[in-house]
């Protein structure tokens, strides 16, 4: 890529994240481009659809997310280490309106990269978790963060209510934790939920 066209690139990228963040992400393309200095047609020469262009500018942003798995993989309880992650998953995905319902979009295979780079982070800590005997049968990663997107959406909807996400995501633990540790859920780290944007 020649170097005036990764600057448009890069300012794009900025412009979309800042934009997706204050406006959601159902904000104008137009509007992205204008902010970058750029034509639309420059924008759609990079990013054929506003799917693409979230994709590129989320994907940059879950490497925070992977780093939090890497840290996390060693914890002494596996499942509230599996639970810790999602927890930021869903506080990530808070800060955008309008990416947890795309994440949840799976029938054209939007998001596709970003889908597949949350899954990698989390299917070691799920295995895990699975491994000491935590973690319900049966349960898998795209199930657990289909799960956490929607709690996020249902929060998204109650901005009156801040505690929503809270409230959900500890009865989705009760619900994976394998039976004998169910009346233990790990309560105490559901505190730091992400709050609705308004």
């Amino acid at each position: 890529m020649r170097a005036d066209a990764q600057r448009n690139y890069d300012r794009l990228l900025e412009e979309a994240k800042q934009a997706f963040i204050v406006h959601g992400t159902d904000v104008a393309l137009e509007d992205i481009a204008r902010h970058a200095g750029v034509g639309i047609g420059t924008l759609y020469r990079h990013f054929p659809d506003r799917y693409s262009l979230m994709n590129a500018v989320f994907i940059r942003e879950l490497d925070q997310l992977s780093d939090r798995a890497g840290e996390l993989i060693g914890a002494d309880e596996p499942a509230e280490a599996l639970f810790s992650w999602l927890r930021a998953v869903g506080a990530h995905s808070g800060m955008y309106r309008g990416l947890s319902a795309a994440i949840l979009a799976q029938s054209d295979g939007r998001m596709l990269q970003c889908k597949a780079r949350l899954r990698a982070s989390g299917e070691t800590l799920l295995t895990r978790a699975k491994e000491a005997g935590e973690v319900r049968d049966g349960i898998e990663i795209g199930d657990l963060l289909k799960l956490t997107s929607a709690i996020v959406m249902c929060a998204e909807k109650n901005p009156e209510d801040r505690k929503t996400f809270e409230r959900l995501m500890s009865l989705a633990v009760n619900g994976i934790l394998a039976a004998p540790g169910a009346a233990d859920a790990p309560s105490a780290g559901l505190s730091g939920q992400p709050q609705a944007t308004s």
